[in-house]
This record gives structure tokens, C-alpha cells and sequence, in this order.
């Protein structure tokens, strides 16, 4: 059987149950050599509240206290420069050779909006990708944009044959229930700190206990 790496992308801003109930789901389905989370570097910093090094410490915070062995990727924040997901997977693909299954993971919100994306068709010459539903976010055809929609039916296959694959398939995971958004953790825990409780009051329900005491230690997230 050939190696797979799982790629989990995003701003993990801050990282929550909704990016580990994700990977999880798939390294059960999966079950890839290598899971990796790759901290983004979005086009517009400002976007971002906390910084590059918290980000990163609390994604390794969030997944070893999952018991889910993840290497944090940091070639995006280690560019210095704002990347696109196609030049992130072509350093990876040259990293790995062509011999080696990537999928890369993402949720179907993302999935609705991917012909928006830089040379999205090209990345199917680079991964596979693993899309899971989310709540309010359906992977059925009609909720696609009609060029993914056919790109998606001409690429679906089971996952094992997704993990078996260097690129160019699809596997769609229809069973994850988390429905959680960075934006809402934010809101959570400044809600805590205007209000002078916890800071972690309202976000219990959202992020683990490591990662609220990190938050805390740190004053991150508190305006």
C-alpha cells in the first residue's frame, strides 16, 4: 500500500472541535500514514487576530490533547508571503513524489466555492480531497456550483481507493455533525471578556480545555 498524507488546512483562528472532529472523521476513513495541519497565511493579515506562533502552539495543543498525531505543517507561515492552496500542494506534491495518495481535507462550505479558487481544476492533478458536510452545507449536486458539481461526479470513489490514489479522486463524507465557525468561538469569548467573566466562559462547548487555558495565559482573543 502506498504512503497518504492527510492535509488539513485553514486560519485555525483559533483551532476548535469543528477542524478536529474533521481530521478525525477522515483518519478513520482514511487511516493515512501521515496526518498534517497546515496553519494558513491569509491574503489579508488583518483578517487574523492572534499571531502566526499562537496559532501554531495551539493547533499542536488541540490535537495532542485529541490523541490525534498531527505534524504542524509551516511552509505557509514559514513563506512569509501569502500562498495560494495550488502552489502549497505543488511544493508538496515535488516534496513527496508522485507516488504518494495527499488528500487534502476540507469542509463542504469550502467545496461551494471552489471553482473561486486559484487554478482549482489543477488541484486534482496534485491531491485528492476529502469533503465533509456540514450542517447548513450540503454536498448534494444541485448545492455545487455546475462545473464542481461535474468534476466532483467524475472523481467520487470510496476511500479506500481515495487512500490507495496518489490524485484525482474524491471522497465525500456525509456523517460529520459539527457545526462550529472560528468567527463564533471569537464572538464567544470576547462576549466572555466585555461581560468580566472568564474569558473562556462562553467557549467551553467549542475548544479544549487546553487550548481555552493557552487562550487565557496569552490575553488572545479579548477585543
Amino acid at each position: 500500500m502506498i504512503p497518504c498524507v492527510a492535509l488539513l488546512g485553514g486560519s485555525f483562528d483559533p483551532v476548535h472541535y469543528g477542524h478536529v472532529a474533521l481530521a478525525r472523521l477522515f483518519v478513520e476513513l482514511l487511516q493515512p500514514t501521515e496526518l498534517r495541519v497546515l496553519p494558513a497565511r491569509p491574503w489579508q493579515k488583518a483578517a487574523l487576530q492572534a499571531g502566526d506562533e499562537d496559532r501554531i502552539n495551539m493547533l499542536a495543543l488541540a490535537f495532542r490533547d485529541a490523541g490525534l498525531a498531527a505534524i504542524v505543517d509551516r511552509r505557509e507561515i514559514d513563506s512569509g508571503k501569502p500562498t495560494y492552496t495550488v502552489d502549497t500542494l505543488r511544493g508538496l506534491r515535488a516534496e513527496l513524489g508522485p507516488d504518494v495518495s495527499i488528500v487534502f481535507l476540507m469542509g463542504a462550505d469550502q467545496l461551494q466555492r471552489l471553482d473561486s479558487w486559484r487554478d482549482w481544476r489543477e488541484l486534482f492533478d496534485l491531491a485528492n480531497i476529502g469533503v465533509a458536510a456540514r450542517p447548513g452545507y450540503r454536498l448534494e449536486r444541485d448545492a455545487m456550483p455546475p462545473a464542481v458539481a461535474d468534476e466532483i461526479a467524475r472523481r467520487l470513489a470510496p476511500p479506500q481507493q481515495v487512500r490507495t490514489t496518489p490524485s484525482g479522486l474524491v471522497c465525500l463524507a456525509h456523517t460529520l455533525a459539527v457545526d462550529i465557525s472560528a468567527t463564533q468561538v471569537r464572538a464567544a469569548l470576547q462576549d466572555g471578556a466585555a461581560s468580566g467573566a472568564a474569558p473562556e466562559n462562553g467557549a467551553t462547548a467549542y475548544l479544549a480545555r487546553v487550548v481555552l487555558d493557552y487562550i487565557q495565559q496569552h490575553n488572545l482573543y479579548r477585543n
